[in-house]
């Protein structure tokens, strides 16, 4: 008995902690795949030979020089890469970059099936059976997106060309097949040519037809619905089906960029509110080849879908696709107006167009699977169509529209009526933006009109500005504000503006960012993100806004990251740039006497000035930027910290990156470092000569130094944080000394007043464990006491009558001492002699 009640108490206890134990490891492993990436000079066959030599399969080409290869022989799925065919390609001198494949994880922006509605009927002259139902083009008074205007224009999407980036087209749907297109399709999943869907019981691959029927389902043919142009020619690509990686994407996204307009996308990242991921280094080539190269230069046109991660309290700016400046992002409102359910609120939403709602709210209206139709397509993977449908429209207007044509048509042309949003507001030049619904519903109508006179936007140049303010310490419930003062001569009408900030963070959920620009309006680039509990931060994300689209940069940028997390919740702000992309005349000025030159160049990267604030202004201080005291404790009071105007001098990057090259740590510090001298063994690189050992607040380190084919390593100091007086490497945590009003705990300098504060905090929190954890143990003991109280007695087995016999506990009426031994339960007929003998100690046996 006492071994069953201990074995019961230590299952209890495991069990318990089991449940109790908070997952602190963040870390998802990457998954290889037999695939890989190779850049190879001299065309197609010297890749194919390549491939032969080492047991590859090719598969396509990608871009100029990038192949697509298989390997016969590796695991479709592995934890760990093939070191021996990265040797072997490492030793291939044709071969400049090669990468293999890892797994990307990939959501379509749709919901479950849900029961049609029944609608209203309106007589049309349309004879499509269910044009009645499709009220977000039909109801007319402002309520809808007015694509009937644009058709009695006389623009129906004529010779425009748009893909559907999914799971598969149903190429041969009645109400597609007249507009369907082959050469905007291909199965990537499969490599061969036809996007036809795989089927299955469930219709999981239902996504990519629906989303084709939006935009170019025929008109008055009697069959299902009408496509917001349904004279364009369609085409799919079968991509989601299958593993997803970074050649997938690639490979998707410049498919046929000559002969495609419209590149439509319905998926992205994980909607979890975790998740922080974006384009490859592959697909990020795709999106710059497309908008240098498609279309003859004028720039492929990207449409892509928010995201449907409301729910999780997800943000759309950590999702790098819609959060990229190639991307034409689209949010949704449901039809009352409302901000639905599942939208993400961020500051690189552009545009609106309508989707599904809460209950009772009507949904979408498009084709389905097995030539049918449906009346309940949902999320944003709706929306996204929707606007693609609406850019052909245009496009077919104005066929020499460039990509950011498009964008200046679509923020000039949207509007705010009809819908519902708590953050409403007027942005610097008096444009009604929000994050829910970025400028507002599209207008079909009016962007055919604008696309018609509009006349080509100026080159769009870039200012790029660093801030010499690093490593800003963020205690929990505090914030920073830091501030810039810009004077960029050649951007003097704004288009997207980027924060590219490098932040660690004990949880990266607790951090939210704002920026606010000198004509005053404050983007959330960030918003807290409860679900996230990650601790990698960020690495020079590119938070983007549009909210400042025609503003002057002019004057004082304020960037503010607040932490919100509790106790020892710290957040560091490593670095942070702006870049300000727009251009030095009015896009929406009468046009001058000769026609501007194109606008399909990378944005020119010129050198910014970052002025001296006048005298009035306050001054850089010359103290240390390290005191944090607290005057209130941290669940009262949040805390601030204010630095002055940085007067640091800008720097100045490409903006293309070479895939051929990948950067390590080594490279970005031999980047900081410049320099050919090397020292002899046992000094260090400092201030351009030799010293045996590093002053004080750096560190000594081996950088390297890549010439052409040869690595040389020599030996520098370099800074340590800003928080360390000595230390071992460049990290916050890796301090040896500290300063006098700061202590040495495991690693990490940390202010006087806030180890106090901590140690406080610390206290109370191990009294609430001990007391939590003695109530937890009280509890288990008490269960495991009623358990054994209603446990039922035991039962032996007569030997003689094969009869089960129970055995009371306690002594019998007869009895009075206390000592007395367990008497069984016999019936008359029976008698202790056919009893097996029991006995009260292990001594009388």
């Amino acid at each position: 008995m006492f071994v069953r009640l201990w074995t019961i108490a230590v299952f209890s206890l495991a069990v318990f902690f089991e449940i109790c134990k908070a997952d602190q490891n963040d870390h998802t492993p990457q998954v290889y795949t037999d695939q890989f990436v190779v850049k190879v000079e001299g065309g197609t066959e010297v890749a194919k030979e390549l491939a032969r030599k080492h047991g590859f399969t090719y598969l396509a080409k990608i871009f100029d020089d990038y192949y697509h290869l298989r390997h016969r022989r590796l695991a479709k799925r592995s934890l760990e890469k093939s070191e021996e065919h990265h040797i072997a390609l490492s030793n291939e001198k044709q071969v400049s970059w090669f990468s293999q494949q890892v797994l990307k994880r990939r959501m379509k922006r749709d919901f479950l099936e849900s029961t049609d509605l029944d609608t209203k009927e309106i007589k049309i002259s349309l004879n499509d059976p269910r044009w009645p139902q499709m009220w977000y083009l039909n109801r007319g008074e402002g309520l809808d997106m007015n694509v009937q205007d644009a058709w009695a224009q006389g623009v129906t999407g004529k010779g425009i060309v748009v893909t559907i980036l999914d799971d598969g087209l149903e190429k041969d749907h009645p109400d597609i097949s007249k507009n369907y297109d082959r050469d905007a399709s291909y199965d990537v999943n499969n490599h061969d040519g036809d996007p036809q869907p795989r089927y299955d019981i469930i219709d999981s691959n239902r996504h990519g037809t629906r989303c084709a029927g939006e935009v170019a389902a025929n008109a008055n043919n009697s069959i299902c619905s009408v496509g917001v142009a349904y004279d364009a020619l369609v085409g799919g690509v079968r991509m989601l089906d299958g593993d997803v990686t970074d050649a997938v994407e690639a490979q998707s996204l410049s498919l046929n960029p000559e002969h495609i307009d419209i590149y439509s996308a319905s998926w992205g990242p994980d909607d979890d509110g975790k998740t922080v991921d974006g384009p490859g280094p592959l697909a990020s080539t795709a999106f710059k080849e497309g908008i240098l190269k498609g279309r003859n230069g004028l720039g492929s046109i990207f449409v892509w879908a928010s995201g449907n991660g409301g729910r999780e309290h997800d943000n759309c700016n950590c999702d790098g696709y819609t959060n990229s400046m190639w991307t034409l992002s689209i949010s949704s409102a449901t039809e009352n107006g409302n901000v639905p359910w599942y939208s993400e609120a961020c500051s690189s939403t552009l545009a609106t167009t309508y989707s599904s709602g809460s209950n009772g709210e009507r949904q979408i209206v498009t084709t389905d699977l097995h030539h049918g139709c449906t009346s309940s397509h949902t999320g944003t993977s709706a929306s996204a169509p929707l606007a693609a449908g609406i850019c052909a429209l245009a496009l077919e207007a104005n066929k020499q529209l460039s990509w950011r044509d498009m964008q200046h048509i679509v923020v000039r042309t949207a509007r705010k009526a009809n819908l519902h949003a708590k953050d409403w507001g007027r942005n610097g030049v008096g444009r009604n933006v929000s994050h829910s619904f970025g400028y507002g519903l599209m207008d079909a109508g009016a962007m055919v009109r604008l696309a018609k006179r509009w006349n080509p936007a100026p080159v769009q140049k870039l200012c790029e500005i660093r801030s010499n303010q690093a490593d800003k310490l963020i205690p929990a419930k505090s914030h920073v504000e830091l501030s810039l003062y810009v004077r960029c001569e050649h951007v003097r009408f704004l288009e997207h503006v980027q924060a590219k900030l490098t932040l660690t963070a004990s949880r990266r959920g607790d951090i939210h960012i704002y920026l606010t620009s000198p004509m005053g309006t404050r983007s959330t680039l960030l918003a807290q993100r409860p679900i996230d509990g990650s601790r990698a931060g960020f690495q020079a994300w590119p938070f983007m806004t549009v909210h400042t689209w025609g503003e002057n940069p002019d004057g004082v940028w304020k960037l503010e990251v607040h932490n919100e997390g509790r106790f020892y919740g710290r957040a560091t702000l490593k670095e942070w740039y702006l870049h300000l992309y727009g251009t030095t005349e009015d896009p929406d000025a009468p046009p001058p006497s000769t026609a501007p030159p194109p606008t399909t160049t990378i944005p020119t990267t010129i050198s910014t000035t970052i002025q001296e604030m006048p005298t009035s202004k306050p001054k850089p201080t010359t103290s240390k930027p390290r005191n944090t005291k607290l005057k209130a404790p941290l669940w009262l009071k949040p805390t601030a910290q204010y630095y002055p105007l940085t007067t640091a001098k800008p720097q100045v990057y490409p903006l293309e990156e070479d895939l051929s090259r990948t950067e390590s740590s080594n490279e970005l510090l031999q980047s900081n470092h410049k320099q050919d001298t090397e020292c002899p063994k046992g000094q260090f690189f400092y201030q351009g000569m030799c010293v045996l050992q590093c002053p004080s607040g750096y560190y000594g380190s081996a950088v390297g130094n890549y010439r052409s084919t040869q690595e040389l390593t020599t030996s520098a100091c370099l800074p340590c944080h800003y928080s360390c007086v000595e230390c071992h490497g460049p990290n916050d945590y890796q301090c040896v000394l500290c300063h006098d009003d700061s202590l040495l705990v495991d690693g990490y300098c940390e202010p006087k007043a806030m180890v106090d504060e901590m140690r406080s905090f610390t206290a109370w929190n191990d009294i609430v464990v001990g007391v939590f954890t003695a109530l937890c143990f009280v509890t288990i003991a008490l269960t495991i006491y009623v358990v054994v109280a209603l446990w039922p007695p035991p039962c032996m087995r007569n030997n003689k009558t094969g009869e089960y016999i129970c055995v009371e506990q306690g002594p019998s009426p007869n009895q009075t001492d206390s000592s007395a031994s367990f008497l069984p339960k016999t019936s008359p007929n029976n008698t202790l002699d056919n009893v097996i003998p029991y006995y009260d100690s292990a001594d009388e046996l």
